[in-house]
């Protein structure tokens, strides 16, 4: 596992064609900095799950306004660090923007590179395009990799499955292809908008890493009554899924996520099938996945300057 380290209470699978050997559990970072755990909480969840096997780690640059990034980096102190591949996100789209941002999340995370950097919320048509402008996020993501500010490129969106198609569909037409890509896999994502369905099999055709978040889609999922947190898990490890990204935001809950691997056996087609029909009739209009629904999960949609400034050709274009 090159410098990581295996262990019995963990899966491990590889990254897409990056090689990297990773856990199939990865430790969501938005639930570090939330209002409900504290900062010394965070930094047992982190290094308790490193120490059970748990090396993959995500964060993001908006989240919690810095403090999710900033409580990892304390909890990667003291030689944590080597033992994990660290993933982060940042929103810029502009050369400048995407380029600050990342230096920022170095700092809080108080190391000399992240392993993947994804273009986080890619949840808009024109999103591709301001990332691969010639003075977009892509060439500073490129110019950091460079740099060995960074590893790996990915990215994340959480709104509608054509967009990630599009996103993949302009980088190739860039000469550029992903490493990794980031995006709900659910009990309930099958019957709406499904990635699972539309982009999972291109990922899968193109060895790209598969990373799935919202499996319980912070509880909202079990809100419907149809499925426990167990069969979510189950359900998101049985997909060719490179890591399953879960928040975790008390020790009860790192065991829960440790339990599904203990008790993992892939889902039969019938057994999959069966669990899809208990959550077909609440998921049809999509009321249990809000964040392809409304704008309450588009961070970047509240805050647009994150985003950075057009490309300044297309401003000249619009002016002249």
């Amino acid at each position: 596992m090159s410098k990581k380290e295996s262990n019995p209470e963990m899966i491990y699978r590889v990254l897409g064609s990056t090689g990297e050997t990773v856990s199939a559990i990865g430790i969501g970072g938005w639930h570090l900095g939330s209002e409900i755990v504290d900062e010394p909480l965070s930094i047992r969840i982190v290094r308790t799950g490193i120490d059970r096997g748990i090396t993959f780690l995500d964060n993001c640059w908006d989240y919690n306004e810095g403090a999710s990034e900033i409580r990892m980096g304390k909890a990667l102190r003291d030689g944590y660090r080597d033992k994990v591949f660290l993933m982060s996100k940042i929103d810029g789209r502009s050369k400048k923007e995407a380029g600050r941002q990342l230096d920022e999340s170095l700092r809080r995370l108080q190391v000399d590179h992240i392993d993947l950097v994804q273009h986080h919320e890619v949840l808009r048509y024109e999103d591709p395009h301001r990332i691969f402008d010639e003075d977009g996020a892509n060439a500073a993501l490129v110019e950091a990799r460079k740099a060995g500010k960074l590893r790996y490129i990915g990215f994340t969106g959480h709104k509608d499955p054509r967009i990630h198609l599009y996103m993949l569909e302009v980088a190739a037409k860039c000469a550029f292809r992903f490493d990794a890509v980031q995006m709900p896999l659910n009990v309930m994502d099958a019957h709406y908008r499904s990635f699972e369905k539309e982009v999972l099999p291109e990922l899968v055709r193109q060895n790209m890493g598969v990373l799935g978040m919202k499996s319980m889609a912070n509880r909202i999922l079990l809100k419907s009554n149809t499925v426990t947190p167990l069969e979510c898990l189950r359900y998101a490890l049985s997909l060719p899924t490179s890591v399953v990204i879960t928040g975790i935001d008390s020790m009860k809950i790192l065991d829960q996520a440790f339990e599904a691997v203990r008790t993992f056996r892939p889902m039969s087609h019938r057994e999959a099938t069966s669990l899809l029909a208990k959550t077909r009739e609440v998921a049809m209009n999509g009321e249990f996945e809000p964040f392809k629904t409304t704008s309450l999960f588009d961070g970047t949609a509240r805050n647009p300057a994150w985003l950075g400034e057009e490309p300044e050709r297309i401003q000249a274009l619009k002016s002249a």
